[in-house]
C-alpha cells in the first residue's frame, strides 16, 4: 500500500488534486475519471490469472500484430489502425511530433494543446453558452490560420456533447483541399445512445483527410492497461504516426486483453446500455438542483454550470471532497468564459450518482457551517 502523504482530510485533498491517477489506493468516490464501471467482466481477469506466467515472462507482439487484433475487433483492415501506449501516446505524436499547427475547439480534452510545441496551437472557442461547434465557422478559422491538424473530440471532453456526424462530414470536406487532417477524438462514442449510427468508423475510406482517435480506457474500463488507437485510410499519415512508436509500445497484459475482448462483445453493449441508464437517472436529478444549469450528456460524464449563489467550482470540489470524500472534477484549467463556475461529473453506479446529489445539494447550501 502506498504510504499516505497527509493526515488530515483537507491535506489528502491537496495530495489528490495533484496526482494522475492511483486513486483506488486513496479510499475515497472517484466522480472525477471517466470510465465503465460495467466491464470488463470477471471472467477477463480469470484469463489474466491464468496467463500471467506467459504474460510477464514472454515479450508481447509487436505493432502489425496489434494492429491485426484491433482491427478483427471493428471491423478494419490493420494497415488503417494503429495502436499507442492509451490515446495519449498518439496525441503526444500527432500534436508533439507531426503537425505543424494544430487547431481545437475549446474548452476541451486539454492534452491536445499540452502536448503541441509552444505557439502551435490555436484554440477556437465554441459556441457561448450552448458550446457547441459551428463547423463552418471552426473550418474557416483552420483555413484561415494554414493548421495542417485540427481536432474534434466527440462527444467532447468536458461538455459531453456529441458532434453530429452530418457535420463532421461537411467539415472534413472543408478542409480536405487545404492540406489539413482532421482527427476526430470518439474516446467516448460507446456511450452515445445510437453509437453506430453516430460514429465515422464506417465512413473512413470516404474520407482521406479523417483519422479517429480512440482511448480505450473508457469505455471498457481498462485505465491501467492503457490502450488507445488510431483509424485512418489516409496510409501515409498512418505510417508518419507509426513511426512515433516504440516496437513493444505494449505490455503483455493489454496483448491479451485485446486477443479475449471479441469473446465479450454482448457482455460489452450490456455493459455501455447500463451507463447510459446511470448516466440519464444523473442528469434528471442534477436538473432538480435549484439554480444549476445542466447540459444534456451524450457521454458518461455530465457538465454543469453551479448556481449564482454557490462558491466557486474548485471550492465546490474541494468542501465535496473534505466533508464528503467525493471527487468531481472543476473546470477552472479549462478554456471557456467564467471557468470557475463550471464543474464536470462521472456517472457511477446509480446508488453512489444519488449520494454525490445529496452531498452537492448540502455543499451548495451556503447556510451551511463548514466542516474544517
Amino acid at each position: 500500500m502506498m504510504k499516505s502523504n497527509y493526515e488530515t482530510q483537507t491535506e489528502k485533498y491537496e495530495f489528490i488534486s495533484g496526482q494522475h491517477g492511483g486513486y483506488y489506493r486513496h479510499d475515497f468516490i472517484d466522480h472525477a475519471y471517466l470510465y465503465n464501471l460495467y466491464f470488463p467482466p470477471e471472467a477477463v481477469f480469470t484469463s489474466f490469472k491464468d496467463q500471467i506466467h506467459d504474460i510477464v515472462l514472454n515479450y508481447p507482439i509487436a505493432q502489425d500484430a496489434l494492429a491485426g487484433l484491433i482491427g478483427d475487433l471493428i471491423h478494419q483492415p490493420a494497415e488503417r489502425i494503429v495502436v499507442g501506449n492509451g490515446a495519449a501516446e498518439l496525441i503526444k505524436i500527432i500534436s508533439g511530433h507531426i503537425s505543424n499547427k494544430l487547431i481545437v475547439p475549446v474548452p476541451s480534452f486539454n492534452e491536445y494543446a499540452n502536448a503541441a510545441p509552444i505557439g502551435k496551437v490555436v484554440e477556437f472557442p465554441l459556441e457561448f453558452p450552448s458550446f457547441q461547434l459551428d463547423v463552418d465557422k471552426f473550418a474557416a478559422e483552420a483555413i484561415k490560420v494554414k493548421a495542417d491538424v485540427a481536432v474534434v473530440v466527440t462527444p467532447n471532453n468536458p461538455t459531453s456533447i456529441v458532434v453530429p456526424k452530418s457535420d463532421l462530414i461537411s467539415l472534413a470536406q472543408k478542409l480536405a483541399n487545404h492540406d489539413c487532417m482532421l482527427i476526430i477524438d470518439e474516446s467516448f462514442m460507446d456511450f452515445v445512445h445510437d453509437p453506430d449510427q453516430t460514429t465515422l468508423e464506417h465512413e473512413i475510406e470516404r474520407y482521406p483527410n479523417i483519422a479517429i482517435l480512440k482511448s480505450m480506457s473508457k469505455a471498457y474500463g481498462i485505465c491501467g492497461l492503457r490502450i488507445g488507437y488510431m483509424l485512418t485510410a489516409n496510409s501515409a499519415f498512418a505510417e508518419s504516426v507509426r513511426k512515433g512508436v516504440h516496437i513493444w509500445n505494449i505490455n503483455g497484459f493489454a496483448e491479451e486483453f485485446l486477443r479475449i475482448l471479441p469473446d465479450y462483445r454482448q457482455e460489452f453493449v450490456e455493459s455501455c446500455k447500463q451507463v447510459r441508464i446511470d448516466r440519464d437517472n444523473l442528469y434528471k436529478s442534477l436538473c432538480a438542483i435549484p439554480g444549476m444549469t445542466v447540459y444534456k450528456p451524450d457521454a458518461n460524464f455530465i457538465f454543469c454550470r453551479l448556481p449564482d449563489h454557490a462558491q466557486s467550482g474548485p471550492e465546490v470540489t474541494r468542501r465535496l471532497f473534505i466533508e464528503h470524500n467525493m471527487y468531481i472534477k472543476h473546470c477552472q484549467d479549462k478554456t471557456l468564459p467564467d471557468s470557475g463556475r463550471y464543474v464536470r461529473i462521472a456517472s457511477r453506479t446509480d446508488t453512489e450518482n444519488c449520494k454525490l446529489v445529496e452531498a452537492l445539494v448540502d455543499v451548495i447550501d451556503l447556510n451551511k457551517v463548514e466542516v474544517s
